[in-house]
């Protein structure tokens, strides 16, 4: 295996590009459902299936052919299942329409649910540091959910449920890592996510209007970018340094959507945010040592 040299600058810079292509991508998605009348499903199938032939070239170039030989593609069926699951989720919570700054925040309580997979599934130890940091995430994401709070809809359920079936998918990633490579990967993902959400969308299809089709061509242009940034980022740094950039995602989201739509958070989320982001870089920070 070849080790690349570690450029740290370099690797945050490609994350944080992930982070601006994806609060592009989102505030784009609400958007085509909200103003557009497009469906969730629809949007998602179009999105990556555009995304993958962008990708395509790279892909190859990459080795395709190499990259398909697999013994277990029942369970890289499965784990893209779970991402496609997780993908239709956080479609439908933009479409509701959830706020962006509450949809991508609960959206961070994934390691919450990889902590508990990692533990129960994998078998992995878990000290008692990260349990409490769990525990401290969980509050903050109650926080900014505010069920107790006259406005609260079961919909603000639906980024936690998309961050839930993720945390399934990197579960899976990380049991597959042993005997598979990471374009092994990518490359299984890229191709059978298409077909997922081409299955689902059919019973919502419509033909987009110009417009939704210059939307769409541009989110799917602006999803492929966020994937291939992610790649580089990876292959320049170390994932313990470069993984804490992701959080800026939330930050960028939140300027986005109040750009777009008007979006103010009240001040319980940010105080909730801080708990769930603390407690989130804590995690991710226990998860290299």
């Amino acid at each position: 295996m070849v080790k690349h040299a570690h450029k740290p600058l370099i690797g945050a810079f490609w994350m944080i590009l992930a982070g601006l292509c994806f609060a592009i991508n989102n505030t784009a998605i609400q958007y085509m459902s909200t103003k557009l009348g497009l469906h969730n499903t629809v949007i998602g199938f179009f999105q990556y299936f555009i995304a993958f032939i962008v990708m395509l070239p790279w892909l190859i170039k990459s080795g395709l052919t190499s990259a398909l030989q697999t013994k277990r593609l029942g369970l890289h069926v499965v784990r893209v299942l779970m991402s496609v699951i997780g993908i239709q989720l956080w479609l439908w919570a933009l479409a509701w329409p959830i706020p962006i700054s509450q949809a991508i925040a609960l959206l961070m309580t994934s390691p919450i649910f990889v902590t508990i997979g990692s533990a129960l599934f994998l078998k992995e130890k878990v000290g008692i540091a990260r349990w409490i940091a769990t525990l401290v995430a969980v509050i903050g994401s109650v926080i900014i959910l505010n069920p107790w709070g006259d406005d609260f809809i079961f919909a603000s359920l639906l980024p936690v449920g998309a961050a839930f079936f993720w945390a399934i998918y990197s579960l899976m990633v990380r049991h597959l890592s042993d005997t598979e490579s990471t374009g092994s990967m990518v490359v299984y993902l890229l191709i059978l996510i298409a077909p997922f959400n081409f299955f689902l969308a059919l019973p919502n299809f419509i033909v987009p209007s110009q417009s939704g089709w210059y939307l769409l061509l541009a989110s799917g242009v602006v999803l492929a970018l966020a994937q291939w940034s992610l790649a580089r980022a990876y292959a320049n740094a170390d994932a313990s340094f470069i993984q804490p950039f992701d959080l800026i995602k939330l930050p960028l989201n939140v300027f986005a959507g109040w750009m777009v739509f008007g979006y103010a958070p009240a001040g319980n989320f940010w105080f909730g945010a801080t708990l769930l982001v603390g407690a989130t870089i804590f995690i991710l920070n226990k998860e290299k040592n």
